[in-house]
């Protein structure tokens, strides 16, 4: 049976607050300003609070349960974290409060800009996206600038390679690019003969992804880069991946000009849900001009008893603004604390233990489960979904099946060069009890497949909504409860 909506649990009368008579004169509203006929629901406090309670229950998150989110970095979010966001001094300033007002904002900002900068091997970083994609978008119109300005008009080709994340060639295009996929090599690695081959006076650059989205670090990357910068183009690097380098390789220290980090994936902010999310960008010295701005800088240095002031800069040919204001500085706050919490070799722990567990667990289940590039793999792992025994179950039917045993399912088909993907992210944050039980449940999956494969086809069996048509659903939404039926 279905959760009753606010609605149908309404009673005529019933009031969850009752306010004292008015002891001021009563002013009638302005008129229209409230339906003649508005059926509010009529509740009392404790009806409204076990609905809710009720239906956050139903939800499944980070603080209840494993994500294995392959791409997704799904980690824990520590609690102080959010402490620290709301401390008044940063919960309650307005971002149009004069700067002198909002020094130790200002401060917090620039200090992070430093800490990116330091951890990614870039010169100059912008705070201001809001989000990965974001981010991306702001990278690549990065890239067009600094080509505009060279009067390199012609370069209009960027690269992607097949292991790529998908929103890159969207970014691309959105930025006025012409993509063109590069193939994955027997390795798992872009395919350096058919990269050499894409490479011409129209080449605007490449979007890397590093580790790639096969969860390999790629081998050729050096050689990858040295080829686009010899062609005159520039090398994007997307870091949604970087929680596999932390402490161990700087992207800028490899030789790519601009990369997006995502703070929700690497350090920690929330993750889904809409948002907020931050995706700043870091960027080589030459591409510093062109930066979303403005950015945070010290506009008057200070002294041994003065601390200097901060301030705003528009960088010289800067993109412009991405975002309104500065970006969302909450999130600022939260990889702030965390960045200082772990420090130099606790951010390099990090990466250790992502990719010992994502080993971990490849190891647990490979052979049962193919894995098409069978290298040591970074912080994720990708594996086949499917079995010639068992030929009607799909990657799909295993992730819900998956939630029978109480776990959220990894990312599904994705990326599209492994047949039937299963894309599997463990991160730094979970126990070995956790991952033991995991893999036990994979393994005991791939039995079901092959002996009742209608476990899987049914599946799930124990939540609210059963198995919905995800294609449906997403193009005729039913946004109110009430248009469901009993049952």
């Amino acid at each position: 049976m279905r959760e009753p909506t606010i609605y149908e649990m309404s009673s005529p009368g019933r009031q969850g607050v009752r306010y004292p008579d008015p002891d001021v004169p009563t002013t009638p509203l302005p008129e229209g300003l409230v339906r003649e006929t508005l059926p509010l629901p009529e509740l009392s406090e404790l009806d409204v609070v076990r609905h809710y309670t009720n239906i956050s229950k139903k939800n499944y998150s980070i603080d209840s349960g494993f994500y294995p989110l392959g791409s997704c970095t799904m980690k824990y979010n520590p609690k102080v974290n959010e402490e620290a966001a709301r401390l008044p001094g940063f919960a309650f300033t307005h971002p149009l409060q004069p700067t002198e007002t909002i020094q130790g904002n200002l401060a917090l900002m620039f200090e992070l800009q430093q800490w990116l900068a330091e951890i990614s091997g870039f010169d100059a970083i912008s705070l201001q996206p809001a989000a990965g994609a974001q981010g991306e978008f702001s990278g690549v119109m990065t890239i067009r600038a600094y080509h505009l300005h060279r009067g390199d008009s012609q370069r209009k080709k960027m690269l992607i390679p097949d292991s790529a994340h998908g929103t890159n060639p969207a970014t691309a295009s959105m930025c006025g690019f012409e993509t063109v996929a590069i193939p994955t090599d027997e390795k798992g690695n872009v395919d350096l003969a058919a990269l050499k081959a894409a490479c011409d006076d129209t080449l605007a650059g490449i979007m890397l992804t590093n580790p790639n989205t096969l969860g390999l670090f790629e081998q050729g990357i050096i050689e990858a880069i040295e080829i686009v910068h010899q062609a005159g183009g520039l090398v994007y690097g997307d870091g949604a991946n970087l929680n596999a380098l932390l402490g161990i390789a700087r992207p800028g220290d490899l030789g790519i000009d601009v990369m997006h980090f995502n703070l929700h994936k690497t350090f920690s902010t929330p993750h889904g849900g809409g948002g907020p999310g931050s995706g700043p960008i870091g960027v080589k010295q030459h591409l510093a001009p062109f930066i979303p701005g403005p950015v945070v800088t010290v506009v008057e240095e200070g002294s041994q008893d003065v601390p200097p002031l901060f301030g705003f800069t528009m960088p010289e040919h800067s993109i412009g603004r991405v975002k309104s204001f500065f970006g969302n500085f909450a999130m600022m706050v939260r990889a702030y604390v965390y960045i200082s919490m772990h420090g130099p070799d606790g951010l390099r722990t990090i990466s250790e233990n992502a990719v010992l567990n994502a080993n971990y667990v490849r190891a647990l289940v490979n052979g049962v489960y193919h894995v098409p590039y069978d290298r040591i793999c970074m912080h994720e792992f990708v594996a086949e979904g499917h079995w010639n025994e068992a030929p009607e179950v799909s990657a799909l039917d295993i992730a819900k099946r998956l939630i029978d045993y109480n776990f959220h399912p990894p990312t599904n088909y994705f990326p599209l060069i492994v047949h039937e993907a299963l894309m599997i992210e463990p991160t730094e944050t979970e126990s070995k009890q956790t991952l033991d039980r995991f893999a036990d449940a994979l393994l005991k999956i791939a039995e079901e497949a092959k002996n009742e494969p209608a476990l899987l086809k049914d599946a799930p069996h124990n939540t609210p909504v059963g198995r919905l048509n995800e294609v449906k659903a997403a193009k005729d939404l039913i946004l109110c409860s009430c248009d469901l039926p009993y049952g």
